[in-house]
């Protein structure tokens, strides 16, 4: 098979580092890709925004089957428009995307179907939205209604910090994504995710993961698009995993298929366990970055032979086996990130370091003359499996150690909550 990957991030280069295992796969492009995907494949300088570019690539290419990682580009609708050229892809369609791109398209669906969920109002001017988050009083959750990098949610503890983040919003912080603001009754839990794939019929579940969305260790500074995963979550006990497909899962899946639009792809769906149970605290329309990482790692099957049936709607044909490891991702930021970060510093002794059991994904790099350059916030992705979650913690750190970047940090607590139990 021919292959296109779009993306360029830690989620794209664990993709096509599981596809290049396939016997079946002669051919592998990455757009735009980064310094890890083009050892093991061929990066590509195309404008993904263009949609009629990338399919008179994939046309000169004979491109068997697209794979988009990244959310943005299937928000735009690219599925529909490569589906349009008789193209294969994985990934859902712009109708079905919206379950990211707006979150109140998602609260009408949690209404409709009957999810539960948290409490919700929406709102696209500002004096309204700060007279009901005074009246709601705080901890209280602020989101941007689009897409904003998962940096426009703010866990407000205080009403400052509510106004302080009604007013980014409305003030143009996230663009277009904060034109209209969601904003949400604060849940107590512990926060979990669970995957599906699914071919707008049949439905498979992968292994729940637990993120750290936080800056720094003890959860806090801001939020990020996530500095490190493990799986499976010890929170996610196989009766908490048949609740939230139950309750949750199913219901989506069912109510999209009845809208007419069907949803294809992998649904990524955050969850708090409260005391009453799982609740949505979100849906994602793509693999998770960095639980992409992870589930990469504990991944036995033929990725490909699983995304290819996906796109062809024959998703009942194939069984994805795990190996019974835990897989951890320690992500290695830029000084600064979230915030302004520094470019083009250079990493030492990044390469080489992968194992049967450990393997350095690239986030935001680039190779110049020989050398390996940080040229994004969150750089490298430092995975590791072992027995126990203590075993590959314990692998994945000695690796960030033998990683010699003075400008990057990490987190020191990932996993944290799966050593306390």
């Amino acid at each position: 098979m021919r292959v296109l990957l779009i993306g360029s991030g830690g989620r794209e280069h664990a993709l096509a580092w599981k596809m290049s295992q396939s016997p079946r796969l002669e051919k592998l492009f990455v757009a735009p890709g980064n310094g890890g995907t083009e050892t093991i494949a061929e990066n590509v300088a195309l404008d993904i925004t263009d949609h009629g570019k990338v399919v008179q690539f994939c046309t000169a290419e004979r491109i068997d089957l697209v794979v988009v990682g990244p959310e943005v580009p299937l928000v735009a609708g690219i599925a529909d428009d490569l589906q349009a050229a008789g193209i294969a892809v994985f990934g859902p369609s712009k109708l079905a995307a919206q379950l990211e791109g707006s979150k109140a398209f998602t609260k009408a669906l949690c209404d409709e179907m009957g999810i539960p969920t948290a409490s919700y109002a929406k709102f696209d001017t500002l004096e309204p939205a700060l007279e009901h988050a005074r009246a709601t009083g705080a901890p209280i959750v602020i989101k941007a209604d689009g897409l904003a990098a998962g940096k426009g949610v703010t866990v407000a503890m205080t009403p400052q910090e509510a106004e302080a983040a009604l007013r980014d919003c409305f003030g143009g912080a996230f663009g277009e994504a904060g034109a209209e603001v969601v904003i949400e009754q604060f849940l107590e839990g512990e926060e979990a995710s669970l995957f599906a794939i699914c071919d707008g019929e049949h439905t498979v579940l992968l292994p729940s993961a637990q993120d750290h969305k936080r800056a720094f260790d003890g959860d806090k500074g801001p939020n990020t698009g996530g500095m490190g995963a493990y799986a499976p979550a010890p929170v996610m006990t196989d009766a908490l995993v048949e609740r939230a497909y139950r309750e949750i899962v199913a219901p989506a899946i069912k109510g999209m298929a009845a809208r007419g639009t069907p949803f294809s792809g992998i649904l990524f769906t955050g969850l708090m366990i409260t005391a009453d149970g799982p609740k949505l605290i979100e849906f994602n329309t793509r693999f998770g970055d960095p639980e992409c990482q992870v589930l990469m790692m504990l991944l036995e099957s033929d990725l490909l032979d699983i995304l290819e049936a996906t796109a062809h709607g024959r998703l009942d044909t194939v069984t994805p086996r795990w190996k019974r490891d835990v897989a951890m991702t320690v992500v290695l930021a830029a000084e600064g990130y979230p915030g302004a970060y520094e470019k083009n510093t250079e990493i030492g002794n990044a390469d080489g370091l992968d194992s049967d059991n450990v393997r350095v994904f690239h986030a935001g790099t680039k190779r110049e003359n020989g050398r390996l350059l940080a040229n994004g916030g969150r750089v490298l992705n430092v995975t590791a499996i072992g027995e126990t979650v203590a075993d590959a913690r314990e692998r994945a750190y000695r690796a960030v150690d033998a990683i010699d970047w003075p400008q990057g940090f990490c987190r020191r607590d990932i996993g944290w909550r799966a050593l306390e139990k």
